[in-house]
Order: C-alpha cells, then structure tokens, then sequence
C-alpha cells in the first residue's frame, strides 16, 4: 500500500500521521517527506528521504519500484506537488490513498474541501481519498458536521467518523524526546523498579524515569485508539 498523506492547511497533524499512525502498520514503508520547512519523522528518529514538491519525477520514480511507501506532504510544498503530478499521466494511480488530516477549525475543514475538490480535477477516484479526523475532543459528528455533510454530497471522499485520532498530550511528549509511540512500546526498561532503587536525592534522574514510566502509560492506550483508526481509515 502506497499512502500520500496531505492538506493544503497546516499544523493538522500530517507528519504524527505519518509517523505514528502509518508508519508501524505498513510494513516498514520508507517515508518521502515532501517538505522544505516544518517537521518530518526524521525529527522524531525514522528513516526519511526528503524532497520538494518539484522532484516529483523522482518520488515516482521511487514509487513505481516499490510495495509499500508513505508520502508526507508539506502544505509548504502540496501547490508544487499536485502540479508536478499532473504532468505524468496517471501518476496518481502510484497511490493507493491519499489521506487528509483534518482538525476542529474552520480553515482546517475549508481548506480541506480545497484539497478533495483538487484532488477530485485530477482525477482520483473518490475511494481513494480517505478523511482522517485528528486532535477530535469528544465527537467527530458533533466537532465535524459540514465536513462529513459535504463529503456526504458530494461523494468525492470518504469520512468515516470513526479514523479518528482524539486530542492527547503524548505527542507533544513524544516530539519533545524525539521519538515515536512505537519506539516507547517496544523499550523493555522497567522504569518503576528503577525509580525505587534511585536516591531521592537524584532529583534530575527521578524526573527522567518518572516521564518515561508516564510516557508508555500515556502511549499504550493511544496505540490501541491508533490500530481502530488505521482500521476505520482503510475499512
């Protein structure tokens, strides 16, 4: 499965998509940030081959040789990228989806329709154009409602509300430690039994066991909500 994740907007999310969500269930897939600015998964420690949206002809060409990729695209470089796309015939057909991030902002949603309706003039079939609704609070029927209206009318996309990522503090956590939900699954130190043969007086190493010990609590249950959504994106 080859995945494009993007939006003409902004901070929704797009690389802890990338990273967290897609990443650890696609077969160890080679992540193509198509970025020139803002973070990619490479600020939190995976393998990341970064370009601009005008080396297009590369990326497909990385493409056609491949089973399983994800491609990361930044807002800063989506004009460049569906514009260099149009000028290889059925290039599009390289992905099996385009993913679009979406949070609980008017711009966000707005924008959003932007990126179906450009999606849509080029031709992707909508079964390939998925709705991932992030940084949801409690509801995505009632945080969501003329997004999944629209898409509802139109038909151009798929919304299903449960591909959903709920707002959560672990990823400003996992950003600042540089690393993903898997990487804290998969470390096998037990913090709590070091925390209790530490001195009390060791204020700055309590502190470090004292997060990560948090840190995993906080990622298992993420990484539960994680598989449903992957489940619920692709069903």
């Amino acid at each position: 499965m080859k995945v494009a994740v993007l939006n003409y907007t902004g901070s929704v999310g797009k690389t802890v998509v990338a990273s967290h969500l897609l990443a650890p269930r696609m077969n160890g897939a080679q992540i193509f940030a198509v970025e020139s600015t803002n973070e990619t998964g490479a600020d939190l420690g995976l393998s990341v081959d970064q370009l601009r949206g005008e080396h297009f002809g590369r990326l497909f060409r990385e493409l056609l040789t491949r089973d399983d990729a994800i491609v990361d695209v930044g807002a800063s470089n989506i004009e460049d990228f569906l514009a260099h796309m149009m000028r290889y015939e059925g290039a599009h057909e390289e992905i099996s989806y385009f993913v679009l991030p979406v949070i609980n902002t008017g711009k966000a949603q707005r924008e959003t329709i932007k990126t179906v309706a450009a999606l849509a003039g080029l031709g992707v079939a909508p079964e390939r154009v998925r709705l991932l609704f992030n940084r949801v609070e409690t509801s995505v029927e009632e945080e969501f409602p003329s997004l999944l209206a629209y898409a509802a009318k139109t038909g151009e996309a798929q919304a299903n509300p449960k591909a959903a990522i709920f707002e959560n503090e672990v990823f400003e956590l996992l950003a600042d430690l540089r690393t993903t939900i898997a990487d804290v699954l998969a470390d096998q130190t037990d913090y709590r039994a070091l925390l209790q043969q530490t001195d009390r007086s060791d204020h700055d190493r309590i502190s470090h066991l004292s997060n990560m010990h948090a840190l995993r609590a906080l990622a298992r249950p993420v990484d539960r909500q994680m598989h449903a959504a992957f489940a619920a994106l692709f069903a």
